[in-house]
C-alpha cells in the first residue's frame, strides 16, 4: 500500500486511514498474543499444582474427617455402585484421566518387571536328542 501511495494509486487520506486502522489491529493482536502467553503459563503452573495434588490425594485424604472426605469423593466421583462384593466408582472429569493414566502406568511398570524376568537365559541340560555343536548324531533305527 506504500508503493501505491508513492506511485499516486491511492490517495494520502486513503493511506493514513487504512494505516491507522492496521497499526492498531496489530496493537490489539499483539495484546492478544501477550495475553495467551500469560494464560499458558498460568495453565502450566495450574497443571503442575494439580499433579502435585494428585500424587498427595490418598495421604491427604486418610487426614481429612469424615464430612471433608465425602465431599472430596463427591467432587471426584460422579457415580459408584456396589455389586457382588465389588466396588465401581464412575470419576468425573478431569479425575478420570488422571485414574486412566495411573492405570496405564501400573500396567507398563508391570510389563516392564515381567519382560526383565524372561531376559534371563536359562539353558537346561541337553537330552538325548542334542548333541554337543561339532559332534556328530547317531540314528538308530
Amino acid at each position: 500500500m506504500y508503493i501505491d501511495k508513492l506511485a499516486g494509486k491511492i490517495g494520502g487520506d486513503f493511506y493514513d486511514r487504512f494505516a491507522g486502522e492496521w497499526r492498531e489491529e496489530q496493537l490489539r493482536l499483539q495484546r492478544e498474543i501477550d495475553r495467551h502467553e500469560s494464560a499458558e503459563q498460568s495453565y502450566m503452573d495450574e497443571g503442575v499444582q494439580l499433579l502435585e495434588l494428585a500424587r498427595n490425594a490418598q495421604r491427604l485424604f486418610e487426614r481429612q474427617e469424615s464430612r471433608q472426605k465425602r465431599r472430596l469423593l463427591n467432587f471426584v466421583l460422579s457415580n459408584c455402585s456396589w455389586a457382588d462384593g465389588e466396588m465401581t466408582a464412575t470419576f468425573r472429569q478431569p479425575s478420570d484421566l488422571l485414574a486412566e493414566t495411573t492405570a496405564i502406568t501400573a500396567f507398563q511398570e508391570a510389563v516392564t518387571i515381567a519382560n526383565s524376568s524372561k531376559s534371563e537365559v536359562w539353558l537346561g541340560d541337553l537330552d538325548s536328542n542334542q548333541g554337543c555343536p561339532g559332534q556328530s548324531r547317531k540314528f538308530y533305527r
